[in-house]
């Protein structure tokens, strides 16, 4: 272990190794079932009142290749006829859902995630996002952001962007070193990524985003300094730093990726701190575990006033309580529950050609289940929580809680937490395994690595 990071004790080791769930939600996509369908979510649609805003997810699960690590929905359509399609299907379903939403209800944020989705011919993205915009009422200051990949953000869709009114894109990025991106399938030098950052501000997108990743093959401490070091210097607004998931059982093309080149858990633990410590050294705060931004940045304000959210694109300054989300595999998010469409993208298709919702599967949310999340939330957000107040501001017991606190109390023992009573506080070394704190609140909880990733 270098200075960096310290000494490392065996119990921060199996910690770091403990698969648990990242609480992008609670309870998380694993505890979905067939039992919530298209009748539930248009019930649950038809509820949404106008009094808060809601927010929009669209998921555009093509890419011009399949990189190696990758754990998303996403295909490569060898052909544009495949893409048309499901634009097709993506008008059916925008329209079906904006039928039951009153157009008094404002949208205040809207992220087209993938996959790809500057993969899109540039008069389709602009065409999709002018469907989007007649069929809800926008809010004057809504945030439009896009995934994109630095590959394919040609001049033409970056000026579709422009034209749509995007305000913020996040490049994937992952890692500079030409030898890592080789191991990953995915070729991109710095130079190709400056350029992009360049032409996105020209266009006077302002709203920048890098994803970084760590445990590569390849990789090591040294290799993912240099990687942050260098893209601190593009000054993005902000940067997430994700831990490779290796699980080749369930995504079939990781198995090209040889396990031998894989940083052990205590060498992933080392370049997780050393991309932190040069991003603070570098001028950016740390928000929640693993988003980092520029001290201005709506996200570092959200942290210090208290106001930062968790959602499924991670930490957020979007405050809607409702996320309707639109395509194949995508997640609605409601007060009353989840629904997900589909992730196979026939059966998607197919079923909006018949003028049917996709639904899937979801979940209906009991009380415990909301009193869990709001606990689960505020930890991740904030590193601590008065567990009492929160029992009672759901109108529960105070102790209604307290068969979480056994295992509190290991964590506690283990320096990970301070308790006081029922207040909870994540200690400096522990706020790397703020997911292992929070999992002490989810009474679905299986380890099982198959359906969760690392904590480190």
């Amino acid at each position: 272990m270098n200075a960096t990071t310290g000494a490392m004790d065996d119990n921060l080791l199996e910690y770091a190794r403990m698969a648990v769930p990242r609480y992008t939600s609670y309870p998380t996509a694993v505890q979905f079932h067939d039992g919530v369908g298209p009748d539930d979510y248009l019930g649950w649609l038809g509820e949404i009142t106008s009094e808060k805003p809601i927010s929009l997810y669209v998921h555009i699960p093509f890419c011009q290749s399949l990189c190696w690590y990758c754990g998303c929905n996403t295909t490569v359509p060898n052909g544009y006829d495949r893409v048309a399609r499901y634009l097709l299907a993506l008008k059916t379903e925008i329209d079906l859902v904006a039928e039951k939403i009153s157009p008094q209800v404002t949208v205040s944020h809207l992220h087209f995630g993938g996959g790809t989705p500057s993969y899109l011919e540039p008069e389709h993205f602009e065409q999709l996002c002018a469907l989007l915009k007649n069929s809800f009422n926008f809010s004057a200051d809504a945030e439009l952001a896009v995934e994109a990949d630095p590959r394919t953000l040609s001049p033409e869709i970056i000026a579709a962007f422009s034209n749509s009114g995007i305000s913020r894109v996040s490049l994937g990025v992952q890692d500079f070193n030409p030898k890592v991106q080789a191991l990953i399938n995915r070729i991109q030098s710095q130079d190709m990524v400056a350029r992009c950052v360049t032409q996105l501000r020209v266009k006077n997108i302002t709203g920048i985003n890098f994803d970084l990743m760590y445990g590569l093959p390849g990789q090591s401490v040294e290799t993912v300094k240099q990687t942050a070091v260098t893209a601190a210097g593009m000054k993005p607004d902000r940067i997430a730093v994700f831990g490779y998931a290796h699980v080749p059982w369930f995504k079939k093309h990781q198995r090209v990726i040889r396990t031998e080149l894989l940083p052990d858990i205590e060498q992933r633990m080392e370049q997780a701190d050393v991309i932190a410590q040069t991003l603070q050294e570098n001028g950016y705060i740390r928000i929640g575990f693993d988003h980092f931004a520029l001290p201005e940045d709506p996200l570092s304000i959200a942290q210090t006033q208290g106001h930062l959210r968790r959602n499924f694109q991670g930490y957020t300054t979007d405050i809607a309580e409702t996320l309707v989300g639109f395509g194949a595999s995508s997640i609605s998010t409601m007060p009353q529950g989840y629904c997900q469409n589909s992730p196979d993208l026939g059966q998607y298709t197919a079923r909006l050609e018949n003028g049917e919702l996709a639904i899937a599967r979801g979940l209906a949310l009991g009380d415990d289940d909301i009193l869990r999340r709001d606990v689960i939330n505020t930890l991740m957000c904030h590193f601590n929580v008065d567990v009492e107040q929160v029992c009672l501001s759901h109108n529960k017991a105070p102790d209604a809680l307290d068969d979480c606190f056994p295992a509190l109390k290991t964590l506690e023992r283990d320096g990970l937490i301070e308790l006081d009573r029922r207040q909870i506080t994540a200690t400096p070394k522990g706020r790397r395994f703020i997911r292992n704190i929070s999992a002490c609140f989810d009474q679905y909880l299986q380890q099982d690595t198959e359906k969760h990733s690392l904590a480190v």
